[in-house]
């Protein structure tokens, strides 16, 4: 429910932390590395996490729209564009692109695949060069 202010509290970051040296590093534990993304951690908390970083007023306008089944938000009538769903394809990507935000984010394993990781920079480069891109 919508009541107009928002409460928010001072937490820790949502990343984990990823900087081992190779001796604390062991084979066995190497899928535990692929997500940055502290557990338990929501898109939201995501999304004001970035917000803080770019420095864009958490008081700002948010609104959640679908884009191809995946969620977008869009922050300040369209300022900064994140998602963070999981298998965001050329599509999504393309569709986000052409709406030419000032900022976009995103996990940075939230690409569906090889391919699309490898075409991201160049579909944002086609329909928004502009566009501050920002992988999590």
């Amino acid at each position: 429910m919508d009541i107009g202010f928002r409460v928010l509290k001072v937490d820790s970051s949502n990343m984990r932390d990823v900087y081992y040296t190779p001796a604390d590093t062991r084979q066995e534990n190497l899928l535990d590395l692929v997500d940055n993304i502290k557990p338990n951690r929501t898109a939201e908390d995501l999304l004001f996490q970035v917000m803080l970083d770019l420095g864009v007023a958490l008081s700002s306008k948010i609104e959640e729209t679908v884009v191809c089944g995946k969620t977008v938000y869009s922050v300040a009538g369209g300022y900064l564009l994140a998602c963070f769903d999981r298998d965001v394809t050329d599509e999504v990507v393309t569709e986000i692109a052409k709406r030419k935000p000032w900022y976009f984010v995103m996990r940075d394993s939230s690409l569906a695949n090889d391919a699309t990781a490898a075409n991201f920079e160049q579909i944002f480069q086609t329909y928004s060069p502009t566009t501050v891109r920002k992988v999590l």
